[in-house]
């Protein structure tokens, strides 16, 4: 329950809801035992047939009676005592104690009872059918308050409910999105949106419990059994005698729910992860006939949730009969032991004292009364440990995520360049991602401004993770990579990839309009701006021409609404507006077609002058626009220099462009 105790930390943020929260359910609570009292009035006075001013006149003259026999049964034993030998005087020394005790509560009892008189005889109705009309009217005006603050509790509870999780779900985002890119192949983006789901979704029912019936409803237990204190706590001691067993047993199962609900939300990710991976390859699962097998897949992953949820509900289906073995425990000692001390009169159960004075049948009623009151408190408790487990497992899960740290910061004193043409340096630069095997190996390189490099080797070589190391995706294992001078583990992240910009093959697009995600990496781009950069990228006639609305079409979720040279085209109008000093193309025309290639590198070639280009390619016609070309291999540089140099002497660039780019040409 630790993280889960972090949660309700963070509600204590917004005071005032929670301070009106409690005050809502201490006000029901209060209602909700007065309005049970209102049983001692009817059953006491009412349906005796007396009305308030008469009950209280007996009353007192009753005390007073008891008093004066009391009194003269205490002189008279007295007076015996002095005639009786030491023996005898032991038993009538204890008999006149316990004779003093009643006597005093007789004369307490009085007293109140005098106090209480002036204002009866002034407010009280004097006739026993206007006193029950006054007890009926409190009963109902106490219910209509009771509702009352029920509501004001309800909409407090949902509102400090919803601030929480929306605290804690920006919280949950703004970490993620903090984290390396590597972390996000680790977690996998379907256990994510599992967590950013169906995991806050169970903290918030958990938040909602109890803000809501853990908080009112057991105010309204302690309502209550104080009231049943109040006639007899000696009698409530008795009743509450198998309290502890039903605790343990309630404890147990509820430590069980929670392992069982850990499970369960982690067998909910791997349904999530069907979905996704389904849904996302769509074209594959159906051009390889492979539904029946998806099917399958999906259906394993679900029965195994099934599983675990049917789990749950068996302990579930456990917890209210312990709560009404409880309840009916509770009443049966406290009717056993209150019939004995009324029917036989006595003020002692088994030798220990339960009252000072004998109890009255209306007492005794509004005792079983008052624990009746208790249960259906504790009927809707019966839910609440289970749902509690089950947030506690989420909260467990969230903050797993939360309490990661990302493997590359911010420098605490970070460093800034200031040269206008800064060069890029690798300097004995190796990095592995689990470890284990090294993607690359002792990597030196020096990249100067204004020049073109590009990259090419066979698949697996480590092209994508040296380019990746450059806006600092991740971080070198061994050895540094410099910015005019500066490690860039020195630079702020932001000042960094303000410099960087980058296309990738993926062609990310988002489900906005096309100017939204041309001007993605500079969001206070004007429009004409935005033209600009779509006319440099040979993007603006396709986009005027052909697509509905122009600039303001809405691509679709990936970009989907349009082609893939369209895509590419944007996303290099993207990096255009950016105004990037360095710039990184991975494999950014490898799937579009001939003529869209050929407007993307016209495009390149007159955005890379006076700017560092980075390009990972398998086209010989992006050659072209390299200054430099480097050759890698199994992680290690190869061979660098131009297009003749290498074809002169690295017989794997003889290779590579004899089978790629001959190919692709």
């Amino acid at each position: 329950m630790r993280n889960f105790a972090r949660v309700l930390k963070l509600s204590l943020r917004y005071r005032f809801t929670v301070a009106a929260s409690v005050i809502s359910a201490i006000a029901i609570a209060l209602l909700w035992g007065g309005n049970i009292g209102a049983v001692y009035p009817m059953v006491e006075v009412i349906f005796e047939g007396h009305s308030p001013r008469e009950w209280v006149d007996a009353e007192i003259a009753k005390a007073e009676q008891t008093t004066v026999r009391l009194t003269t049964t205490i002189d008279q034993l007295q007076r015996k005592k002095a005639d009786a030998d030491a023996t005898a005087a032991g038993r009538i020394d204890a008999e006149i104690r316990e004779l003093e005790l009643r006597r005093v509560a007789e004369e307490e009892a009085l007293a109140v009872r005098r106090r209480l008189q002036p204002f009866i005889h002034k407010y009280m109705p004097a006739t026993p059918f206007s006193a029950l009309m006054l007890v009926i009217a409190a009963l109902v005006v106490g219910t209509l308050l009771k509702c009352l603050f029920l509501v004001i509790s309800t909409i407090l509870t949902e509102r400090l409910c919803q601030l929480c999780t929306l605290h804690l779900r920006k919280q949950f985002y703004r970490r993620t999105l903090r984290m390396e890119i590597a972390s996000f192949s680790e977690t996998g983006t379907s256990e994510l949106i599992s967590r950013f789901t169906y995991d806050m979704d169970q903290l918030t029912h958990g938040l909602r419990t109890l803000f809501g019936n853990t908080l009112r409803e057991p105010l309204k237990m302690v309502a209550c059994f104080a009231g049943a204190a109040f006639i007899c706590w000696r009698l409530l001691l008795i009743s509450l005698l198998v309290a502890p067993v039903a605790a343990f047993v309630i404890n147990w199962i509820s430590k069980s729910i929670k392992r069982t609900s850990r499970r369960a939300m982690e067998d909910m990710s791997q349904i999530y992860n069907a979905l996704s991976e389904t849904f996302g390859a769509i074209k594959a699962v159906k051009a390889f006939t492979r539904e029946r097998y998806e099917r399958r897949r999906f259906h394993l992953a679900s029965k195994q949730y099934y599983f675990k949820a049917m789990k749950i509900a068996r302990y579930d289906a456990l917890i209210r009969p312990a709560n009404e073995i409880l309840g009916i425990s509770t009443i049966s000692l406290a009717i056993m032991a209150g019939a004995f001390l009324i029917l036989n009169q006595e003020t002692h159960l088994l030798g220990m004292r339960m009252s000072h004075r004998p109890l009255t049948i209306s007492s005794l009623l509004l005792f079983f009364g008052l624990l009746a009151g208790v249960s259906d408190p504790a009927r809707k408790l019966s839910d609440v440990f289970s749902r509690l487990q089950r947030s506690a497992a989420a909260a467990d899960r969230i903050y797993e995520m939360l309490d990661r740290q990302p493997g590359v910061k911010n420098p605490i004193n970070p460093v800034s360049v200031t040269a206008q043409h800064p060069f890029i340096q690798f300097d004995k630069v190796s990095f592995s991602y689990d470890d284990k095997s090294c993607v690359l190996k002792d990597i030196s390189l020096t990249i100067p401004f204004g020049q073109t490099l590009a990259i090419v080797g066979a698949n697996g070589c480590g092209k994508s993770t040296l380019v990746n190391l450059i806006p600092r995706f991740c971080d070198p294992d061994q050895g540094r990579i410099q910015l005019d001078g500066v490690d860039l583990r020195d630079l702020r992240v932001r000042d960094l990839r303000s410099q960087v910009g980058m296309v990738t093959q993926e062609m990310l697009l988002f489900n906005e309009t096309v100017a939204d995600n041309i001007a993605y990496g500079r969001n206070e781009a004007s429009r004409e701006e935005i033209i600009l950069a779509a006319r440099k990228a040979h993007a603006h006639e396709f986009i005027v021409n052909k697509l509905e609305y122009g600039y303001d079409t809405i691509v679709g979720e990936r970009g989907n609404r349009l082609s893939g040279g369209q895509r590419q085209r944007i996303a290099l109008a993207r990096a255009i507006l950016r105004d990037p000093r360095i710039l990184i193309l991975d494999e950014a025309t490898s799937q579009v077609d001939g003529e869209s290639e050929q407007l993307i590198n016209r495009a390149l070639a007159s955005f890379v002058q006076d700017r560092t280009a980075v390009i990972i390619t398998h086209r010989l016609s992006t050659l072209d626009l390299a200054d430099r070309i480097l050759v890698m291999d199994a992680g290690q540089i190869a061979d660098i220099g131009t297009h003749d140099e290498l074809i002169g002497r690295c017989s794997l660039y003889r290779r590579l462009y004899q089978l790629d780019f001959r190919a692709s040409a």
